[in-house]
């Protein structure tokens, strides 16, 4: 079984996003101007994408640095198609 590396110095990014989030819930019930509302979810946007950088970092610094110097053929190619699966996804 693989130690998989510890993402908590993303939660206190994650609780900042979630905090948008719920600015957005409150400007919509509040009934405010569609574009702040519109850069309010751009904001949360971002902040997501900062914590998928920073999972995807250590993941890369950790999980497949490990595979790579474990010189398991397999799991090193395991490894990189994960990362490919998930690059394929984006836009």
């Amino acid at each position: 079984m693989s130690i998989h590396p510890s993402h908590k110095n993303q939660v206190a990014k994650i609780n900042r996003a979630v905090g948008q989030l719920e600015a957005v819930k409150r400007m919509i019930d509040d009934g405010k101007y569609c574009v702040d509302i519109m850069s309010q979810l751009r904001a949360a946007r971002n902040a997501i994408k900062t914590i998928e950088l920073g999972v995807l970092e250590t993941h890369m610094a950790a999980c497949v640095t490990d595979a790579c110097a474990s010189k398991d053929e397999n799991l090193t190619k395991e490894r990189i198609a994960e990362i490919m699966a998930l690059l394929k996804k984006y836009e």
